[in-house]
């Protein structure tokens, strides 16, 4: 079985530190690897500007509200990619907004969570991905064209 991993792309420290101590105390030990943001997630996930490229199996938690290139920018650019347009990705944002979600699910991500909705249910919700992960068939690596 192959390990999936995890790209965070998150640029507040606080909701990052709260995923890895998650993790910790799910005990899932599967990489997390962190972005700051789209741009910087486009770049892991190519291996462009420097950055190693994340092997596949993988799965994307995205949040919406970063700089420079956010949440739903992130997603048109993901899905206009014919190697990465069929990316796993769980939104995992502070955005409760309608037009959020609907932006979100245009993009065909595999769902939508608002994290003060999680509150102390957190552990829980990354159990909930841990055996999401687990059981799921992914897809395998697109040819690029």
């Amino acid at each position: 079985m192959n390990i999936v991993r995890i790209l965070l792309v998150d640029d507040n420290d606080v909701d990052v530190e709260a995923v890895q101590r998650a993790f910790a105390r799910s005990r899932i030990a599967n990489p997390l690897i962190v972005a700051q943001d789209g741009l910087d997630a486009l770049d892991i996930l190519r291996g462009t500007n420097g950055r190693t490229q994340i092997e596949r199996p993988f799965l994307i938690l995205l949040d919406l509200s970063m700089p420079r290139m956010n949440g739903v920018e992130f997603l048109d650019a993901l899905r206009a990619d014919p190697a990465l347009r069929d990316t796993i990705v769980f939104v995992l944002t502070t955005s409760s907004s309608d037009e959020d979600k609907v932006a979100s699910y245009n993009h065909n991500v595999a769902g939508y969570i608002v994290k003060s909705e999680v509150g102390e249910g957190f552990i829980r919700l990354i159990s909930l991905l841990d055996h999401f992960w687990r059981v799921v068939e992914f897809p395998p690596p697109a040819e690029r064209s």
